[in-house]
């Protein structure tokens, strides 16, 4: 049987997701080039099926809305894919060269550490608004943290000197150590922060 490698560098071989809720939702079946071109997309709970590191650079693509405002970015999310894959590639080979491990390894820990459990919604009683706790289904899991990673990347990069793969491993590193420094750790904290004193 042959091994595959994606983007012919980096195996799957030992990489396994400790997060018992996550199990079914992050896929780390390589493929050489991880692009589906939405094969899934007609099909319920599709992105389950789409390999993790595709939907990363899916998410750079469009790291989605803070606050009430689209997101900005320095013009690297302008529906390139392959662009999108460049720097995914490249922020892997940082992390690879900084961590001695395999990249995939240390994506899969970050997401499971920067995916929040717990969020606040609003429940309307009576024309008042009360915040109200509750528990985050497994997808929703890892949209967020992608997402939180994404826009903590393009936080560090827009308008300044660094760029965009270089941020991109400094914040899936920084969510792999669980360090503070990682936006999505941050807003992992806060969510369930206010989450717990919603209660």
């Amino acid at each position: 049987m042959v091994d595959i490698k994606f983007f012919g560098r980096w195996t799957a071989e030992k990489v396994t997701v400790s997060d018992f809720g996550l199990v079914n939702y992050i896929t780390i079946a390589p493929k050489i080039v991880p692009k589906t071109g939405a094969r899934y997309a007609g099909s319920k709970f599709h992105k389950s099926d789409t390999f993790i590191v595709e939907r990363l650079a899916t998410k750079l693509m469009n790291t989605g809305h803070k606050g009430k405002k689209h997101y900005l970015s320095s013009g690297h999310n302008c529906g390139k894919k392959s662009l999108a894959l460049k720097l995914v590639e490249s922020a892997l080979v940082k992390c690879e060269q900084r961590l001695k491990q395999n990249p995939l390894v240390v994506l899969v820990k970050a997401i499971e550490n920067a995916a929040p459990r717990e969020e606040v919604i609003a429940i309307e009683y009576g024309g008042a608004r009360y915040p109200k706790a509750v528990d985050i289904s497994p997808q929703r899991r890892i949209d967020l943290a992608l997402r939180f990673m994404t826009q903590g990347a393009y936080t560090k990069s827009f308008n300044k000197k660094t760029k965009i793969e270089d941020a991109l491993a400094e914040e899936i590193i920084a969510a792999y150590q669980c360090s503070g420094k990682s936006a999505a750790i941050s807003k992992k904290r806060d969510l369930e922060r206010q989450a717990v004193s919603s209660k």
